[in-house]
């Protein structure tokens, strides 16, 4: 899926990377997105590592309020940082395709579920 904006282009490739590495890669391939954005002395990604890293992932062209919101949008504990785990939830939650299709997979493992109470 592809949407432009007036300053921005984003391509959501991870659903096509979790159909080509499966669950555990496609964890590992985040995992190591983490790791090239991380602080290596905090072990989080701070606003600091995310600027000074982020044309590794092709984020050159983000402003630095574009940063900070990205920050705030996985930070979930508020420490004004990303862990690991923020870090891959807010990968998701920022793929649309890739939403869609776990919220279907979701519900029909419940409705497998219902159907064994029926």
């Amino acid at each position: 899926m592809a949407s432009t904006s007036s300053s921005s282009h984003f391509e959501d490739f991870l659903p096509l990377m979790a159909n080509k590495l499966g669950g555990d890669g496609l964890i590992g391939e985040l995992c190591n997105g983490f790791n090239l954005l991380v602080d290596s002395e905090k072990g989080v990604i701070t606003f600091d590592s995310l600027k000074k890293n982020s044309a590794l992932l092709g984020l050159q062209d983000l402003s630095d309020d574009d940063l900070r919101c990205m920050l705030r949008e996985g930070d979930f504990d508020g420490d004004g940082a990303l862990n690991q785990m923020e870090f891959c939830v807010l990968m998701f939650r920022l793929s649309p395709e890739l939403m869609e299709e776990s919220q279907f997979l979701f519900d029909e493992a419940l409705l497998q579920e219902f159907k064994h109470y029926c």
